[in-house]
């Protein structure tokens, strides 16, 4: 797939990075110049003793020499081991050796260093893309740049090496190992076959998700199953993409970069929800009003388009009156000609993803699993139902299990979990279904709305079940203050709450107040923030079942990160992690030491 795009558009836009200085305009690379060092990497380490289906493992940061690297692998007939760089040393040598990677290619010496004295018997070598090595490694160490000579030299003296190898590749041939939470605590890498990549390229293009003339924003994670799907529709389609894994850049580079097409985590589009909120209630009552009216006029237009009907003339008027007064601002701050968005990895709250509608920037909600190459379901951009993560891509095949549990079928389903053929067995049915762990309900045109994840429900003692990911949603969407939620009220008599605030918005409400200046930590101890989350937390109880109403809850004294290990790079809560951390806080809201709302 990636030679033909090479041969089909070799002087087209393929990739770009940051300038050097970070000031300057993006160094942009065709897709004959991408070939020229994929091939390099390719013939590197082919040279180092990688032969096909051979791991090699990528420890580095979201980046342009990340999507070279990568393609190197494939290119070298070999499998791309994925590893983040905020994973910890212990977890990066257990994915390096159980995956038997005979290369490790590392953003720098400090990623390096986190293999530094394990025991990895299958490694070769380790390549490091910026900067040098010194000290001890036990195997020998040499720049990407190197890597690229060598590969360089191999060619010359065998110009045909990489099509020799990539003619012997083929669909059933082992791509990619994603490593995934496991069960036992330990990581269980995912094995993903080349046929699934490229039906994903192939989906993604037949939908119109991707067009050759869009320019995508990427800065997802590549070493997540979602960002790397991004990469396979992006060589099927052939359309520029600007590669930067930056997060706190995102905004700054919108309005610079001023993509057509980006996907993301809701965690994004809820901080962009929180920013327009927040400020439309900081302009006075006469800007809140117009804000509510015009999103009062988004939401009818958008209701109408959703159900198919056409939109009056009346309103049509309205809207475009509330676009220039209120929504032109959100779209400029978008980078003004945002074609699509596409949100996964985790549920988005259905208030936030109307606000984006009617505001005329639909959000395509997608649905998949890494175990099903991250895209099995997503809204089409002129079919968006909001609630829902649309319809099944391509060919896959999809049923409920009694129990309501989403079961697929097809091409972009893994071959099984590495080395653990126990756990592979028991992820599929006797037919060959993959069991997804969510819960869902299907419509009568095939629109899948995803109610929870099986072993997320809680039951409270009084044997109800509780929905958490639907609170926490609606809870984010109800308090634009809001970073995080996370409900508890497994096997308790009642549910409660843990709640962190949104920096940026947090300091924007404290404003003109005595807390203006304060340290997050001291807003969220204080009485005015508990009594502004409690008005809120009483607006979501009005909306919730009885037993799912929040009888407590707790302001957490600062917000959750990636690097304490409560989040995952795609920005996902990792429950129990949090659970954990935050065990004494919790245990004080079933004890009485908190007061009760």
């Amino acid at each position: 797939m990636f030679l033909k795009r090479v041969a089909q558009t070799p002087d087209a836009r393929a990739f770009a990075s940051p300038a050097p200085d970070g000031a300057g305009e993006p160094v942009w690379l065709t897709w004959a110049q991408v070939a020229t060092r994929a091939k390099a990497i390719a013939a590197g380490l082919h040279e180092l003793g990688v032969h096909p289906e051979d791991r090699v493992a990528i420890l580095a940061s979201t980046r342009l020499e990340w999507v070279l690297a990568d393609l190197g692998v494939m290119c070298a007939g070999a499998a791309t081991t994925t590893v983040y760089p905020t994973t910890e040393a212990d977890d990066a040598a257990f994915i390096v050796r159980d995956s038997g990677s005979k290369v490790v290619i590392a953003e720098d010496a400090g990623q390096a260093a986190k293999l530094t004295g394990a025991d990895l018997p299958d490694l070769a070598a380790i390549v490091l893309i910026d900067g040098a090595w010194s000290g001890e490694s036990g195997v020998p160490v040499l720049t990407l740049a190197e890597l690229e000579r060598r590969g360089g030299d191999a060619l010359a003296r065998h110009p045909g090496l990489i099509e020799e190898i990539t003619t012997g590749i083929g669909p059933d041939h082992l791509a990619t190992l994603i490593y995934t939470s496991g069960t036992t605590g330990r990581p269980k890498g995912v094995e993903l076959l080349h046929a699934g990549w490229v039906w994903q390229g192939r989906a993604q293009s037949d939908l119109g998700l991707l067009l050759p003339h869009d320019l995508q924003y990427l800065w997802l994670p590549l070493s997540h199953s979602f960002g790397k799907t991004l990469l396979c529709g992006v060589i099927y389609v052939g359309l520029p993409t600007y590669v930067d894994g930056r997060v706190d850049k995102i905004i700054d580079n919108l309005g610079t970069i001023r993509p057509t097409i980006m996907a993301a985590a809701p965690r994004v589009f809820e901080k962009v929800y929180n920013a327009v909120v927040t400020t439309a209630k900081a302009g006075g009552d006469t800007k809140w009003k117009i804000f509510t009216w015009a999103l009062g006029v988004g939401r009818q237009a958008s209701a109408l388009e959703q159900a198919g009907k056409p939109v009056p003339a009346g309103l049509t008027l309205k809207r475009a009156v509330a676009h220039k007064l209120v929504f032109a601002k959100l779209h400029a701050r978008m980078g003004g000609r945002m074609r699509g968005m596409v949100s996964g990895s985790a549920p988005l709250s259905k208030e936030i993803a109307e606000f984006f509608a009617a505001a005329g920037l639909p959000i395509l909600e997608g649905y998949g699993l890494t175990e099903t190459f991250a895209g099995s379901f997503v809204n089409r951009p002129d079919h968006v139902r909001v609630g829902t993560v649309g319809q099944a891509l391509g060919d896959l095949e999809i049923t409920l299990d009694t129990d309501g549990e989403i079961l697929l079928r097809g091409v972009p389903v893994m071959r099984g979990y590495h080395n653990l053929p126990e756990e592979t067995a028991a992820a599929f049915t006797p037919d060959g279904f993959f069991r997804t762990g969510d819960i869902g309900e299907l419509d009568a045109e095939g629109y899948l709305r995803i109610t929870d994840r099986k072993k997320d429900l809680i039951k409270t003692s009084g044997g109800k079940y509780v929905a958490p990911s639907h609170i926490e949603g609606l809870f984010k969407s109800v308090c634009p203050y809001t970073s995080q939620a996370i409900v508890i009220g497994q096997a308790r008599n009642y549910c409660t709450m843990l709640v962190t605030l949104d920096p940026d918005a947090i300091t924007g409400w404290a404003a003109g107040t005595p807390l203006e200046g304060r340290s997050y930590a001291e807003i969220a101890a204080s009485p005015e923030a508990h009594e502004m989350v409690d008005g809120y937390v009483r607006q979501l109880n009005e909306r919730l079942n009885r037993w799912e109403t929040i009888k407590r809850f707790v302001i957490l004294p600062r917000d959750l990160s990636i690097s304490d290990g409560e989040l995952t790079p795609s920005l996902k809560v990792k429950r129990r992690v949090v659970e954990k951390t935050f065990a004494d806080d919790i245990e004080k809201m079933y004890t009485g030491a908190l007061a009760q709302i």
